[in-house]
């Protein structure tokens, strides 16, 4: 982590050309390179945030395999970063398909329950979409002969063979994403997975989806994607809308948790698409924001709440204000960041979102605008029946404890990234100009 922000720290924001690469030629079947820009950038760094937060917010819950469950977590950050850092979409869809086998160990050996349904559920799903993903950089390689994205960047493919990759890249996507009807495996994942899966899941995993968008779709197929916008933005507003009733509906805290990210990512997908500068980069910082609110609800809900209670039912949760203050403040400024409220970089990516939906497809836009109210139904209903609704129930009449040390400052760096990236958003956006630009101006 520290080595990610000495990163940034020396990071020239007035390029959109790779930067600090690093070349290896010890790998026996081709050399590849390590760099980022100013896309991979902030990616690389919500990894190397998010990932020790997971790493300690089952500190005390793992009581076996104890060792192997520290190594998959530290094998997984390798993994994703090495999605973020390479320059070639061989080796990232090597690195996208790696993160597969330890996250299917981490949700069938240290999960709930219905773990192994769970865990075949996330790799079946998975494997599955990324097959398109392989036949599609497959086709690129017999075309071009280099699978570099700077070459890629530069080629100019007939119209047919951006409509057919198109499509192959985007079902890969939107498996990860999730969208409607492809996100049953995210929903089992979630609830079953232990809480470092589930952070690492809803804080990173998701973003791979938007990620690749940004390599692999938009400087790569111009044409297509602006042709195939309109069906992006249609799948995308029925997975908000279906995605938003189905939270009003559950009773699973962590359930509720994992519809709002499939919500979430919808509108940083249709953001992606937009074509407009305020657009992708909102699309960005709602990814980054969703990084940081959702892990800290996860550590808050599969953390501490169902840690001290045995439950994650939400009409068995009432007046905890009264034995866990400190707690409850934590939670609700992680809520108010759910809702998009402003002071919260939440705010500022939905916001820029939905102007380049609007500016883009504006009935669209303004149908997609409706997940505003619909995270504050649910957030508010969530965090109002959870701390408040009377007096607590006999499910914390014996563990009435506040947070530990260790829960208040892992909650705490969540809300101060959130909290501080709302209010300076400028950290984030100015370095995304010429980037974000150079996609803009491919089309």
């Amino acid at each position: 982590m520290i080595l990610s922000f000495i990163v940034y720290i020396f990071f020239n924001s007035s390029t959109n050309q790779f930067q600090f690469v690093q070349e290896h030629y010890n790998v026996q079947l081709f050399d590849f390179y390590l760099g980022v820009d100013g896309i991979s950038i902030y990616f690389v760094l919500l990894t190397t945030i998010i990932m020790p937060i997971a790493l300690l917010s089952n500190w005390n819950s793992i009581k076996e395999n104890v060792k192997f469950y520290l190594n998959t977590i530290l094998l997984l950050e390798t993994l994703l970063l090495g999605c973020f850092l390479v320059t070639d979409i061989l080796l990232f869809y090597i690195f996208f398909e790696s993160i597969l086998p330890p996250l299917f160990l981490l949700i069938g050996l240290f999960g709930s329950s219905n773990k192994v349904r769970a865990s075949y559920y996330f790799f079946l799903y998975t494997v599955w979409g990324s097959l398109f993903l392989l036949l599609a950089i497959l086709a690129m390689y017999s075309i071009m002969g280099t699978t570099d994205f700077d070459a890629l960047f530069k080629t100019n493919f007939d119209y047919t063979t951006q409509i057919i990759l198109f499509g192959a890249i985007f079902i890969a996507f939107a498996v990860k994403t999730p969208v409607i009807f492809l996100n049953n495996w995210l929903l089992k994942a979630h609830v079953e997975s232990p809480l470092g899966g589930s952070i690492i899941l809803a804080g990173i995993v998701l973003k791979l989806a938007l990620y690749g968008i940004f390599r692999l779709i938009l400087p790569v197929l111009p044409k297509a994607t602006l042709d195939l916008t309109f069906i992006v933005y249609t799948i995308g507003v029925i997975t908000i809308i279906y995605a938003s009733f189905s939270t009003l509906r559950t009773v699973d805290v962590k359930e509720l948790i994992a519809y709002s990210s499939v919500s979430h990512a919808a509108v940083y997908l249709i953001g992606a698409f937009s074509n407009t500068i305020q657009g992708i980069e909102g699309s960005i910082a709602l990814g980054l924001a969703h990084g940081f609110v959702s892990s800290g609800l996860f550590i808050c809900a599969g953390g501490i709440l169902y840690d001290r209670s045995g439950t994650r039912m939400i009409y068995l949760y009432r007046g905890i204000a009264q034995l866990m203050p400190l707690f409850s403040i934590l939670f609700f400024i992680l809520s108010l960041g759910n809702c998009g409220t402003p002071l919260t970089l939440n705010f500022i990516g939905e916001f820029m979102s939905f102007y380049g939906m609007v500016e883009k497809l504006p009935l669209l836009g303004v149908l997609g605008s409706t997940s505003i109210v619909f995270s504050a139904a649910y957030t508010i209903y969530m965090f109002n029946r959870i701390t408040f609704g009377g007096s607590f129930t006999k499910f914390f009449e014996e563990n009435i404890f506040d947070t530990t040390k260790r829960e208040f400052t892992l909650l705490f760096i969540l809300v101060l990234f959130t909290v501080i990236l709302g209010i300076y958003p400028s950290l984030i956006l100015d370095s995304l100009h010429y980037s974000v630009a150079n996609l803009i101006y491919s089309f």
